[in-house]
């Protein structure tokens, strides 16, 4: 957005909307890894909007979901459409066309 500041947030919406159409490599993924990750609480724990501010949950999640899009190591592989990981996504669709099958 025109003169809003950078946010971790936004991470997640402009990363998921590239990966819906397969042009992550569009982004600087390792300038974006280095700037979520400085928006950690290193005490507390949690992800914030941007450095120095307080972590909530909402940026940790999509802090986190930003990360695991671009395969950050430990992280589970995430849906960019769903911000579920694909693990659940997967069995959710499974459980839905055993029922239809029934």
């Amino acid at each position: 957005r025109p003169e809003k500041l950078q946010d971790v947030c936004y991470s997640w919406w402009c990363l998921s909307c590239l990966a819906i159409l397969g042009r992550l490599h569009w982004i600087d993924q390792k300038a974006l890894s280095r700037f979520i990750l400085y928006c950690q609480d290193e005490d507390d724990g949690g992800i914030s909007d941007r450095p120095d501010d307080m972590a909530d949950v909402y940026h940790t999640f999509f802090g986190i979901a930003g990360l695991s899009l671009m395969g950050y190591e430990g992280l589970a592989a995430i849906d960019p459409t769903y911000a579920l990981p694909v693990r659940v996504v997967e069995r959710l669709k499974l459980q839905q066309q055993q029922g239809q099958h029934r």
